[in-house]
């Protein structure tokens, strides 16, 4: 590659990469990825202004993965364990598969198996379960969709240390209200009393199951049940499992090992939306690349343009499209 060609301020070197929030890389560029560890480089272009980044991964000491299928990246976790990199997972496990709101996952049994295959391999503190989004229609009410929650817990609760949910944004996003229009049912946002009411539930279930629970980017309070504002870029957890690493607590504001102070005001990554509590990191997907093609997600325009996008990629491309 000829770097001569990007300007000095196209140049990005993050100490914590995310990978990522709009396409699950590794469930589905988990070559791609690796590739571009062992190269030190990706391409990765801006989606609003399409201007191209040279990320090198010369700084960076963690990586954050964001996933619904991890089976494919985990073949590589030695190899990445080998050049040295720190990594936890945000591995989100819904129950939509009567409603087909995410036609191309897996099937829940499997994904329910590569949760507890990747929990028991780097430890359930490093695998963070998601259900997410919560949405309602006329066949999913505030019980059924308890059930689905506690359907999934019983399964796996004994393989993590925290569960993050969200509520769906559906009134933001027009193209989000076109794909779910298309399926009928009427899908809806949840009200704030419903949202407490499975916040009760979750409590009791959270107490059964020994686990915590926290809100994605959420604006509503829900302290009384014992429900935090998550942190999905997380520096206290990175506190707690890297702690040995000083690059990367000198990154996150570490005063000294006795103290472990952060600086919260530093750290909060500036570019998420206000209630998101992330850290700063580099998110290296693309939009239009997921082919889980969830319906409720904001991340793809639309099912054709992802089939066209990913007839242009190939593994060896420095960028994923």
């Amino acid at each position: 590659m000829n770097c001569k060609k990007y300007e000095k301020n196209n140049l990005i070197f993050p100490v914590i990469i995310s990978a990522s929030r709009v396409t699950d890389i590794p469930a589905f560029f988990s070559e791609w990825f690796i590739d571009k560890l062992k190269k030190g480089y990706l391409i990765w272009k801006n989606p609003f202004n399409q201007k191209k980044y040279v990320i090198y991964f010369k700084n960076t000491r963690l990586i954050v993965f964001w996933t619904k299928y991890a089976e494919p990246m985990m073949k590589h976790l030695n190899l990445i364990d080998e050049m040295g990199f720190n990594y936890y997972f945000t591995y989100t496990v819904n129950d939509y598969e009567e409603e087909n709101l995410e036609p191309n996952v897996p099937p829940l049994e499997k994904r329910i198996k590569n949760f507890i295959e990747l929990s028991k391999k780097i430890g359930k503190e490093k695998v963070i379960w998601r259900f997410d989004p919560l949405i309602l229609s006329d066949k999913i009410t505030v019980n059924e969709l308890i059930k689905k929650i506690e359907r999934v817990g019983n399964e796996i609760s004994k393989y993590t240390e925290k569960l993050v949910i969200s509520f769906a944004d559906i009134n933001t996003y027009k193209k989000v209200r076109n794909n779910l229009a298309k399926l009928g049912d009427n899908y809806r946002e949840l009200k704030e009393d419903e949202i407490k009411i499975i916040a009760k539930n979750l409590y009791g279930r959270a107490k059964k199951w020994g686990i915590e629970i926290a809100t994605c980017a959420e604006k509503i309070d829900l302290s009384e049940y014992d429900i935090k504002h998550n942190r999905c870029i997380d520096p206290e957890l990175i506190l707690k499992l890297f702690n040995d690493d000083m690059e990367l607590m000198k990154f996150l504001g570490v005063i000294d090992d006795e103290t472990f102070k952060l600086n919260f005001k530093k750290l909060k990554d500036r570019g998420q939306r206000k209630e998101c509590g992330c850290i700063k990191s580099k998110d290296i997907g693309c939009y239009n690349t997921c082919m889980h093609l969830c319906r409720y997600c904001y991340a793809n325009f639309s099912d054709e343009l992802v089939k066209k996008n990913l007839k242009r990629y190939k593994p060896e491309n420095e960028s994923i499209i």
